[in-house]
């Protein structure tokens, strides 16, 4: 065998070596993201989904299911952590992120300073959500993983926290600026900048009214620099998110698909739209009349007639509720009225997030408080027309006539001695679908009055309702020693433990 020259070796070594390196990357792999898609994706990912079924719209009585499983949670007061995981693993591990990275991107770019405040925005409104749903959570050092190397981050306290948000929201939005670049394309607003302040000065108003039983002060101080910046002024100052095939709305691919005959309305909720003649209740609700089985809700027998509509009541399971279903004189569980997936659950169906409904009703509050000036009737009324209005975007078939809409309006004018309640109330209906905001308005303000799921064997202790969702057990085995110690601050990990600002 001949032996291969020593030099001759080294020779065709290097030459086998040379763009070795270039042949083995990707030409096409991306290396970069750009942060508007980045903020776009976390807007997108905000849409409430499943646990916002299975928690939310269940624990404030507009949604239920009497069915068991890998599902079961709200339904049977259950410290489901598979399913009280939503909200974490979508906003904090996966939303937070997305922004924390953008900030970092365009913070010191004055040609970005609108994608920079924006996303300060949206972060402020993402960690409202987290920290609604958990208390103390991480804050400062959240979303720092890939930045800073933090993989255990701290657990912040939520007054802190909320401390922060309105501070962010306050400087962001006044630091919006439409001479400056516009950021095309963004699935909100398109780059509108005056929209987006408005959206952040709508939030600065949320966030205040948070604080309302905690520190009414600081309350009525953000609640004046909100009005003073400028909150959303009609229904096309909403931010929506308009789902396509592509991406569906998470609700609707729900009720669409496996879980189509599982979750109906809840028996207060309809209730309280049929006794005040509510014409919402049109637009909301199909009943399949006579279904003996989820194969049977089929449109032949759909009546979407208010008068026929029959809520499921809480506190049974799929077998106990049969006792129910007779008084009701039902054919079966599946007779009772659903979300119509065929409109207002459809899988195009626009999710909202920040209403001006909403925001009319915060203000009547505050106007009625005497954190700001206004007449709390007038806005409280403007609250209540602005959504059924605001019905109109889901299609058609779904609009509220506008002689019945100032109907109802005359026929439930904000009476004395009954304020809050009422304007609360309306917060609950405007808010619909909305598990996230209708809870903590909620908690925060104690109505509607309703009343608590007796389903026996509950895991709650102390409480008539789930006052907050418990840590991820991910996070009690990953994170441990900074979760004890917000335990050890806030309370125990229960479904019972109130969070900062939900003061009885």
């Amino acid at each position: 065998m001949k032996k291969i020259p020593v030099f001759l070796l080294a020779l065709l070594l290097s030459a086998c070596d040379d763009g070795f390196d270039e042949m083995n990357v990707n030409p096409i792999a991306l290396t970069a993201v750009e942060p508007a898609f980045q903020l776009n994706t976390a807007i997108v990912s905000s849409a409430p989904g499943y646990g916002n079924l299975s928690y939310e719209t269940t624990i404030v009585k507009q949604m239920i299911t009497p069915f068991s499983g890998s599902g079961s949670a709200a339904n049977f007061n259950q410290d489901n952590r598979t399913v009280s995981n939503g909200n974490w693993n979508t906003y904090y591990r996966t939303i937070i992120r997305e922004l924390v990275d953008v900030i970092a991107q365009t913070k010191d770019d004055p040609a970005r300073v609108n994608l920079y405040n924006m996303t300060r925005i949206w972060k402020a409104y993402a960690f409202m959500v987290i920290t609604d749903t958990y208390g103390d959570v991480p804050y400062v050092q959240a979303g720092k993983s890939y930045l800073e190397g933090i993989v255990k981050p701290v657990y912040d306290s939520q007054e802190s926290i909320y401390t922060d948000i309105l501070t962010e929201l306050d400087a962001a939005s006044a630091a919006l600026d439409a001479s400056k670049t516009k950021v095309a394309s963004d699935v909100l607003y398109d780059g509108d900048v005056v929209k987006w302040k408005r959206l952040g000065y709508s939030l600065l108003l949320r966030g205040a009214m948070r604080l309302s039983k905690v520190n009414p002060a600081k309350a009525a101080e953000y609640v004046a620099k909100a009005v003073a910046g400028g909150v959303m002024q009609s229904n096309a100052d909403n931010a929506i998110i308009r789902h396509t095939a592509s991406f569906t709305n998470p609700v609707g691919s729900q009720l669409n698909g496996g879980q189509s005959a599982f979750f109906y309305l809840d028996q207060e909720f309809v209730n309280f739209l049929q006794k005040n003649n509510d014409p919402r209740l049109a637009s909301i609700a199909v009943r399949y009349v006579g279904a003996i089985s989820g194969a049977q809700q089929v449109e032949s027998r759909a009546n979407r007639t208010p008068a026929v509509q029959i809520g499921a009541p809480q506190g049974f399971d799929n077998t106990t509720i049969s006792t129910a279903v007779t008084a009701s004189k039902l054919a079966s569980l599946w007779d009772y009225s659903q979300l119509d997936k065929t409109r207002m659950a459809g899988l195009t169906a626009p999710s909202f997030l920040v209403t001006h409904a909403q925001t009319q009703l915060l203000l009547a509050e505050a106007v009625f408080r005497k954190w700001t000036t206004g007449d709390a009737a007038t806005l409280y009324a403007n609250g209540i027309r602005a959504h059924m209005q605001q019905l109109a975007t889901y299609g058609a078939n779904t609009a509220v006539a506008e002689s019945a809409i100032t109907a109802y309006v005359d026929a439930n004018p904000l009476a004395a001695g009954k304020e809050l309640e009422q304007i609360n109330t309306q917060y609950w209906v405007a808010s619909f679908l909305v598990g996230p905001e209708t809870w903590a308005n909620f908690r925060r303000s104690g109505f509607p009055v309703l009343t608590p799921n007796p389903y026996p064997g509950s895991d709650l202790k102390t409480e008539g309702f789930i006052r907050r969702l418990t840590y991820t057990d991910a996070e009690l085995n990953v994170n441990k020693a900074n979760v004890d110690q917000a335990i050890s601050r806030q309370g125990a990990n229960l479904l019972d433990t109130r969070i900062w600002w939900d003061k009885k």
